[in-house]
């Protein structure tokens, strides 16, 4: 056979390589950026998925290809090299709803938006109740065990403090991985900041000497009404209690008191229990908060509001009757308590 023969053949073959190549990349561009721009097969109920430390990119779309939502687990690997993000890709777990696109999905793992947890911290609870709720929480890491309230305000760098009112009631959200000191200390800081600028911006006429005792009587506040309407009458009432120098003869310092003793009934001897927290036997404030307060509570025992009322008793609605004198108190006790005690 001829060289030129040769020569023209191998051309013809070259030139048929070139038209498959270019046919080829063609249908890959096209695949490529078809993929890049229309939704992830993810199901209704959409994927979670956790990226572990030092993944790469390469094994996190292995991964996701494993669990059936990324068809072409090189294309994303090509998406990120590409746009220079292969090395940035955040730890954690993320949510990848129905309809993300690549794209979308390669931002959101960038960006860290993982999944935010939430645990609520209820007002009126103790701290050994919140505790409780920390410990049972199946995304926090657990590394307090089980040390006393004095070790865990130690771990926390107040080893000097007592625990109880310290944290703010509020709902937080968090990533999958926070230790549950890092959660206190975060509920700790919350309540500090809030009692600081309700301290700065208080009724300068209220009695306490410190942010603190405004701290102790906002717990006694929030354990003595739930009704947000109520809270600065309550204060209004105990505030003058104190400037008069009558005892707070507050039920729940009392059942604090009692602890693991109270058993749901409040009794005329549980009012002579002897402890510091017992407002029917000692005077002023109780040494310590009794649970924790909200940010209502902090403000209405900074902002008491004004009147003659020494006195209050529950109408048994969860309201309350505001009296000045002790006769008017007696009358209203009779009516809404021992009346409907008698019709029970």
């Amino acid at each position: 056979m001829a060289r030129s023969t040769l020569t023209q053949i191998a051309f013809k073959i070259l030139g048929l390589l070139i038209i498959a190549a270019s046919l080829v990349g063609g249908w890959l561009a096209m695949d490529y950026r078809h993929f890049i721009t229309h939704p992830l097969p993810v199901g209704e109920q959409g994927h979670r998925h956790l990226i572990e430390p030092g993944t790469s990119v390469n094994r996190f779309a292995r991964q996701l290809q494993q669990a059936g939502v990324l068809p072409h687990p090189h294309y994303l690997a090509w998406l990120a090299r590409w746009e220079g993000k292969a090395q940035q890709i955040k730890a954690g777990e993320y949510d990848f709803s129905p309809g993300i696109t690549p794209r979308e999905l390669l931002d959101k793992v960038v960006s860290g938006a993982v999944v935010q947890h939430t645990l609520t911290v209820i007002e009126g609870w103790t701290f050994a109740q919140m505790l409780a709720q920390i410990q049972q929480h199946p995304v926090l890491v657990h590394t307090l065990g089980d040390q006393s309230p004095q070790q865990i305000m130690s771990a926390l760098g107040y080893a000097d403090q007592h625990p109880e009112g310290r944290f703010l009631a509020d709902t937080y959200h968090f990533p999958r991985g926070t230790r549950d000191v890092d959660f206190l200390a975060r509920a700790y800081k919350a309540m500090e900041a809030h009692l600081s600028e309700e301290w700065d911006n208080r009724d300068t006429s209220v009695p306490y000497k410190s942010a603190y005792e405004a701290l102790i009587m906002a717990s006694i506040i929030e354990k003595e009404t739930a009704l947000d309407q109520e809270r600065a009458a309550i204060a209004g009432v105990f505030v003058r209690r104190l400037q008069v120098g009558m005892r707070l003869q507050t039920d729940p310092t009392v059942i604090y008191a009692l602890g693991e003793r109270f058993d749901g009934n409040l009794r005329r001897a549980d009012l002579q229990y002897d402890s510091p927290y017992n407002t029917y036997r000692y005077a002023g404030l109780p040494p310590t908060p009794i649970a924790l307060p909200g940010v209502d509570s902090l403000r209405a025992a900074l902002h008491p509001a004004s009147g003659d009322a020494l006195y209050f008793v529950s109408r048994g609605d969860g309201s309350h009757q505001f009296s000045a004198t002790l006769e008017q108190h007696n009358q209203a006790v009779r009516r809404y308590q021992l009346n409907s005690a008698a019709t029970q």
